[in-house]
Order: C-alpha cells, then sequence, then structure tokens
C-alpha cells in the first residue's frame, strides 16, 4: 500500500499545479507582479520583462498539499517530526523568497531585500532546523559517498547545516535564470533523492516530499518551459534549495548533495571564480555569470543551453544514485 501511495505522489502534485496554474497566473498579472529585467543581463531577455513572477507559490502550495494529504494516508497517526521539518524549510525558504519578489515587483526595487537581509533570514531559519533536529538526538556523522566510512563532527554539524542550507538555497537561485532551466534541473535532482529515499535508505515521508516536488516542477514545466508564461522568482528558487538541502541532512546524504547537485554547484563556481578573477586580475574568465549566460553569449540558443544542462543534471543525477547503489 505504501508503494502504491509514493508512486501516485508525483502524480497528484502534478495535477494539482496544473490546475491551480490557470487561475494564479492571470491573477499574478492583474496584481503587474511581473519580472523586471536587469540591463546588465543578455540582451535577449529584454523581451521577457513583465512576464507574471512569484509562480513558486504554485509549486509551494502543491508540495504542502500533497505531502499532507499524502502523509496521512501513509499512517494513521499525526506525520512525523521529519514532514514537520521539510515543510518548515520549504515554506520558511518560500516566504524569504516572497519577500524578495514582492519587494522587486510592488515596491520596484529591482534587487529585492538586501544581502545581509536576505542572508540573516536563511541563517535563522538554518539555526532552528539544527535546534530541531538536536532536541530529536539527529546524528552528527556524516558518510563519504560510496564508502563505508563515517566522521562524527559534533558541534562542528551545526556548521554544516547552516552551509547546506544557506549555500544550497543560494545555489538553486543562482540556476533561476532561463526559461525551465531550474524547474527541469531541479525536477531530475529531486527525482535522485527521491528514489534514494523510497528503495536505498527508505524513508517513506522524504521520498513522498521530494517526489512531490518532481510532480509540481514537472506541472511548473508546463507554463514555465520556453517561452515561459511565468517565473517561479526566488519564491520558488529559494525553497527549492532549501528542500534539497534538508531532504539531503535528513538521509544522511549531505556529500551526495554536490554530486547530485552538480549543476548547482558549477553554477555558484562559475559566480565565484568570475568574482575573484575580476578582483584580482580585471580579466573576466567566462563571458557573463552565472554559467548558463556564458553560453547563451556564445551564440547558444536558450532552449540548447537549458536542454545541455538538462542532460548534465541528469548525468549528476545518475551518478549520484549509481555510487549509493552500487558502492554504498
Amino acid at each position: 500500500m505504501n508503494d502504491y501511495i509514493v508512486l501516485i505522489t508525483m502524480a497528484i502534485s502534478f495535477a494539482i499545479t496544473v490546475a491551480i496554474s490557470p487561475i494564479i497566473i492571470p491573477y499574478l498579472r492583474r496584481l503587474k507582479f511581473g519580472q523586471a529585467i536587469r540591463e546588465e543581463g543578455p540582451e535577449s531577455h529584454q523581451k521577457k520583462s513583465g512576464t507574471p513572477t512569484m509562480g513558486g507559490v504554485m509549486i509551494i502550495l502543491s508540495v504542502v498539499a500533497t505531502t499532507l494529504i499524502t502523509a496521512y494516508l501513509l499512517q494513521a497517526e499525526a506525520p512525523s517530526i521529519q514532514v514537520f521539518i521539510v515543510l518548515f524549510v520549504l515554506l520558511g525558504y518560500g516566504l524569504l523568497g516572497f519577500l524578495d519578489d514582492y519587494i522587486k515587483v510592488a515596491l520596484k526595487r529591482n534587487l529585492g531585500l538586501t544581502s545581509k537581509q536576505k542572508m540573516l533570514g536563511q541563517i535563522v531559519i538554518a539555526v532552528v532546523v539544527y535546534l530541531i533536529l538536536r532536541q530529536n538526538e539527529f546524528p552528527t556523522t556524516i558518510g563519504i559517498p560510496g564508502t563505508t566510512f563515517e566522521l562524527d563532527l559534533g558541534f562542528g554539524y551545526a556548521i554544516l547545516i547552516l552551509f547546506m542550507l544557506v549555500g544550497g538555497s543560494n545555489a538553486v537561485n543562482l540556476t533561476d535564470g532561463l526559461d525551465g532551466l531550474l524547474a527541469g534541473t531541479a525536477a531530475v535532482a529531486f527525482g535522485a533523492f527521491g528514489i534514494l529515499a523510497w528503495t536505498v535508505e527508505p524513508n517513506t515521508e522524504v521520498a513522498v516530499f521530494a517526489l512531490a516536488i518532481v510532480g509540481a516542477l514537472l506541472g511548473f514545466l508546463v507554463f514555465n518551459a520556453h517561452p515561459a508564461k511565468v517565473f517561479m522568482g526566488d519564491t520558488g528558487s529559494l525553497a527549492l534549495g532549501g528542500a534539497i538541502a534538508i531532504i539531503a541532512i535528513l538521509m544522511k546524504m549531505e556529500l551526495l548533495l554536490v554530486i547530485i547537485g552538480g549543476v548547482f554547484v558549477l553554477e555558484t563556481l562559475s559566480v565565484i571564480i568570475q568574482v575573484i578573477s575580476f578582483k584580482t586580475t580585471g580579466k573576466r574568465v567566462f563571458r557573463m555569470s552565472p554559467l548558463h549566460h556564458h553560453y547563451e553569449l556564445k551564440g547558444w540558443s536558450e532552449w540548447r543551453v537549458v536542454t545541455t544542462f538538462w542532460a548534465v543534471g541528469l548525468v549528476f543525477a545518475v551518478i549520484g544514485v549509481y555510487i549509493e547503489v552500487m558502492l554504498g
């Protein structure tokens, strides 16, 4: 029975997202919650100005509804603390992204929250998560993917959680720059963790949450694929970044996130390399960062960049699952 419910989780989430999107997108348009395109970005993006943003609300609503429905179907009693934690992270980072988007589109301040405000919010959520895990005697060990080696970090695990949640949300946020890019790459990454949570490291509730996100992202892609009718905004990207980090933490696959989330890592590294290179030498390594913009400026079509990154994300996901299944 449990396997059957887990299997239909994606279908439920997909259906909810597709059903509510035609209601929410016109509402966002009427509120004039349109995306403002930065002038320093690729010139081809200027035509996207005004496209409704904050579509991450649809993803979050679908995931929360699907997770709670499925969690109650799986067990007669109330959902476990893990369900509370994953939804807290999703909603917490989603709310932070919502505030950022709202400031951009409603108050016409293109940069949204200041970097200090956003960082503070991300840290507060991460600290709360650590305190909840500590209260529930969550193990502070980490394992090396593909081995049986474990290392107890003790209090250092708090730093790791902070790094993963804050870094993960920012890394995923950086990847959200082209129509369907983040939705597709994130669906693949969450799908990999969903498979592992369902089969290799049985954790039904985490599997349900991960697969609910996959279904919501596929439903969102119906409206977000090129040419996009809606963008997820920071509402969606920050929520997804926090969500994939907490899944890796709860599954004790902290380091595997670097592999399965390889696209997010590459996007982040491209920004770091670009900044360091420009500040130290005055030269840019990439035509523009994050990395997807570099390939756009090299003449690749937007669709080619997106599908290539999807494929690379799939390769990373397969490698990550292979390491855990065959070598773990």
